[in-house]
C-alpha cells in the first residue's frame, strides 16, 4: 500500500495493489476509484485536497492499525 500527496496536482492517490489501472470510476466529485481486469480496487484518488481539508499538515501523518 502507498500512500501519494501531489501538492502541484492537490491530490492524494491511495495504491492498494500495484496490478494496471484498467477502468476508473468518480464515484463522488473529486472522488476516483480505479479498477483492475479482475474489477478489484486498486487505487483511490481525491482531488481538491486543500478545499477538502484545509488544515492537513501533510508533513505529518498518522497511521493506525488495528
Amino acid at each position: 500500500m502507498k500512500l501519494k500527496i501531489d501538492h502541484e496536482a492537490d491530490a492524494l492517490y491511495l495504491t492498494l495493489d500495484e496490478s494496471e489501472v484498467v477502468d476508473s470510476e468518480e464515484v463522488s466529485p473529486g472522488i476516483i476509484v480505479d479498477y483492475n481486469a479482475e474489477n478489484n480496487v486498486v487505487g483511490i484518488e481525491m482531488l481538491y485536497l486543500s478545499k477538502r481539508t484545509p488544515k492537513l499538515n501533510t508533513q505529518k501523518l498518522e497511521f493506525e492499525t488495528v
